[in-house]
């Protein structure tokens, strides 16, 4: 069974086209076939609960925290835990027959497909995981579509996963979830009608951005300016990863008067940026730079690393990490502690704690300070310096170079865009791409940082907002003709909501890079770039140019 893989769900897909023998990102075949299997299961559950709403009979809760935490699993570096895919495979099989048994009791009457009628047998796992993945669907078209809708699921559960931890949980978006996870398993859309639904998705995208953010400001206060130290102190300390702020809170408050210094990596540096993590003295800075140098930089420092979501390399077999390393949420690695949410919704950090008093402390790999925090509400308050800078030409442009961080030496051109842009120009960023130039002396204009860090990915929301209050001051009538390039790095999944979410809001001209995602066609390119405007990116110079930069 070895080799049997198809996957071309991120931006490192082999060879342009998709992983066959292993994942780049490290995910062996026997997982990836897992994954497969894992989403057949989720798209069953979700045809049952469709089914169901549709017959005005309510659905199970349990319904809606399992597709969510499913479809998150799934992305690109989150999970690579066998054990624990399949247990949601077991899980989501269980849960699709109770529904099934719910349709019984209602009069429901059951679609014919595949996701309800397969038995689900533990003994036909292998099987029928060679059967049901991305390929099983013929037209290049409606299979391009199909997973590009079923990407930005993936980001939305993401991000709605995040609200849901803080209080903030939508029927509607779930409803609206499990809706096109249902027609990805039926045969019955054609291309037009998949092209208006995976609009709908970039529309319930912003919904689910907009809540998320609801969810972090009510409850830590809005991001404001920070400078945040990335030197270290003499104590030993843990190195927290990925995106949940809610996991960030609890350590924080377990490790005050321990003796053990808190430190943010990659996409976990903007939790400094909120007033309410200010007031822990031991929240000492952020150490690195983004997820993709995590083996060396994990090694150099020492202390626990706990992982709240993607995204994980996987250690080498000699990483003298690996036995710190700690997984929680819906990531998984094998061998590594899985640390659960209580039923109080907590989690218990005394295991990482402990572990973090017997180390070392970490070894300085820089020294300074870098800038962030300018999310929509504290961009707003700057309003009048921003505006009066634009009207009197100071700035020209703004770049939003929004977007992932990754490995590929080709991602060196973003580091030489940021370096090259006139000097009349600011780049507005969110999620880890800003790790290729958030620590150049670009300077500022007119007391304006030249690099506006908006925080993580899912605060593009933010960017989105700045544009649109713009466009209301200049009174434009189309957010297109702001003064404003996009020139976006993407590498996973939520990216691709944030994509969709963009074109839902009208925004047009969006170059991606370092490479077209593989997953779309050549019919589905040619529509994004005859509509949207969507293209790639060349060169550094041959880019300015055309983007009007120089």
């Amino acid at each position: 069974m070895e080799g049997n893989m198809f996957c071309f769900q991120c931006q490192e897909a082999a060879k342009g086209t998709g992983c066959i023998l292993k994942g780049v990102c490290g995910k062996n075949a026997a997982t990836a076939r897992y994954m497969d299997l894992l989403l057949f299961v989720v798209r069953g559950v979700a045809v049952m609960a469709d089914s169901l709403r549709r017959h005005h009979v309510g659905v199970r809760e349990e319904v809606d925290r399992y597709v969510t935490d499913a479809l998150f699993s799934t992305i690109t570096n989150a999970n690579f835990d066998d054990a624990s895919i399949l247990e949601r495979v077991e899980r989501g099989i269980r849960l699709r027959d109770m529904l099934k048994e719910d349709a019984r009791i209602q009069g429901v009457e059951l679609p014919e497909v595949d996701e309800l009628e397969w038995e689900g047998t533990r003994d036909s796992f292998e099987t029928k995981a060679l059967e049901v993945g991305v390929l099983r669907e013929t037209d290049a078209d409606l299979r391009s579509l199909k997973e590009l809708a079923v990407y930005g699921l993936k980001g939305m559960a993401a991000y709605h996963e995040h609200a849901m931890r803080l209080g903030f949980n939508d029927p509607e978006i779930h409803a609206f979830m499990q809706n096109v996870l249902a027609e990805v398993a039926f045969d019955r859309l054609n291309i037009e009608e998949w092209i208006q639904l995976v609009l709908r998705v970039g529309n319930v995208g912003v919904q689910v951005m907009a809540l998320l953010d609801k969810a972090n400001t009510s409850r830590y206060g809005n991001p404001e300016i920070t400078k945040v130290n990335i030197g270290v102190g003499p104590r030993p300390g843990i190195l927290i990863s990925g995106h949940d702020l809610h996991d960030i809170e609890d350590l924080l408050k377990q490790t005050e008067g321990t003796g053990v210094d808190v430190y943010t990596h990659s996409e976990m540096l903007p939790a400094h940026y909120y007033p309410a993590f200010k007031k822990y003295k031991h929240f000492i800075g952020n150490y690195g730079n983004a997820w993709w140098k995590q083996r060396e930089e994990f090694a150099s420092f020492n202390g626990p690393v706990v992982f709240t979501t993607n995204c994980i390399v996987p250690p080498l077999e000699n990483a003298p990490y690996k036995d710190r390393m700690f997984t929680s949420n819906s990531t998984g690695y094998p061998g590594c502690r899985h640390i659960k949410t209580g039923a109080d919704g907590h989690k218990d950090y005394s295991e990482v704690i402990a572990l973090a008093r017997t180390c070392q402390p970490p070894v300085e790999i820089e020294t300074g300070e870098i800038i962030g925090g300018f999310a929509h509400n504290q961009v707003l308050q700057l309003a009048d310096a921003v505006v009066g800078a634009v009207k009197s030409g100071a700035i020209r442009k703004f770049v939003v170079m929004a977007g992932c961080d990754g490995r590929m030496k080709s991602r060196e051109y973003y580091t030489d865009f940021a370096r090259s842009l006139p000097e009349g120009t600011v780049i507005l960023t969110a999620g880890c791409a800003k790790y290729k130039y958030n620590k150049l002396p670009l300077g500022d204009i007119a007391g304006i940082p030249r690099v506006l860090d908006a925080g993580q990915c899912n605060d593009s929301y933010s960017l989105a907002l700045i544009a649109l209050k713009l466009k209301e001051v200049f009174e434009l009538d189309d957010i297109n003709d702001l003064p404003i390039v996009y020139n976006i790095a993407w590498y996973e999944q939520k990216a691709v909501i944030v994509l969709l979410a963009l074109l839902s809001l009208g925004v047009k001209n969006i170059h991606l890079g370092p490479t077209l995602p593989a997953f779309l066609s050549p019919n589905v390119v040619k529509v994004l770039s005859d509509t949207f405007g969507i293209g790639g990116i060349t060169t550094v110079d041959n880019d300015l140019k055309r983007f009007g930069l120089v």
